[in-house]
């Protein structure tokens, strides 16, 4: 089923007097459980299609359409809340909060989400998410004290602890070495699938396109 669509996205960029078009009508679908992969040369459009995407910065023109409803007809607090209750965040680097614990992080997340479950509820979804992800051992650990990898397991767990439909994922595994790489997209993809979830991916990472269910090619700001 089709939980999103991009329609005729257009992006625009003005320095002075200079205009810059970076992205020249995107027509984009995602389809949910699935894992669609963005990529292309850097300075191709991936990014700002996925944070346009996201709702992290407006489109100059075009739509952009989330399970039935126009984003790019919303204001800005009913984007806030949907990037907060339906959307979830990985990036290239972990940004976790450096005086929080594994487990803190997480509910501090499902807080922000508004999250209607009861405080015990929360501390054991919590609890079964860093099992999953194998995490449990070090649900007290702080972020100085663990590894690369383990931040950016962290840093997934966060980002699915309320179940969002849609997972927007830049550049996730740049920071990491060949095998953390491979752990964290099996993770990405085990949890997109039992989940449900739709992940929209953006890498320039070849080794990790075997892990998506579509891929889709931009160049110069549109989808080839």
């Amino acid at each position: 089923m089709t939980i999103f669509t991009a329609q005729e996205v257009r992006k625009t960029f003005t320095n002075g007097e200079i205009a810059e078009e970076i992205l020249k009508g995107i027509d984009l679908s995602l389809h949910e459980g699935e894992i669609t992969a963005l990529v292309g040369a850097s300075g191709s459009g991936k990014s700002t299609l996925l944070t346009i995407a996201a709702g992290l910065q407006p489109a100059t023109d075009g739509q952009i359409i989330f399970d039935g409803k126009n984003l790019t007809a919303m204001n800005p607090g009913q984007i806030r809340e949907i990037r907060a209750s339906e959307f979830g965040f990985i990036f290239q680097s972990a940004h976790l909060v450096p005086f929080l614990t594994a487990q803190e992080q997480l509910l501090l997340m499902l807080e922000v989400s508004g999250s209607k479950l009861t405080k015990q509820q929360q501390k054991k979804e919590v609890r079964e998410l860093l099992e999953q992800i194998g995490m449990s051992h070090r649900k007290d650990a702080y972020p100085a004290s663990m590894s690369g990898g383990e931040k950016q397991r962290v840093a997934i767990a966060r980002a699915i602890i309320h179940k969002p439909k849609m997972l927007f994922a830049d550049e996730p595994t740049a920071s990491l070495d060949s095998k953390r790489s491979k752990e964290i997209m099996e993770l990405i993809q085990n949890l997109t699938k039992t989940l449900g979830i739709t992940t929209l991916l953006v890498t320039h990472d070849e080794d990790m396109l075997s892990y998506a269910d579509h891929i889709v090619t931009m160049k110069d700001g549109l989808v080839e």
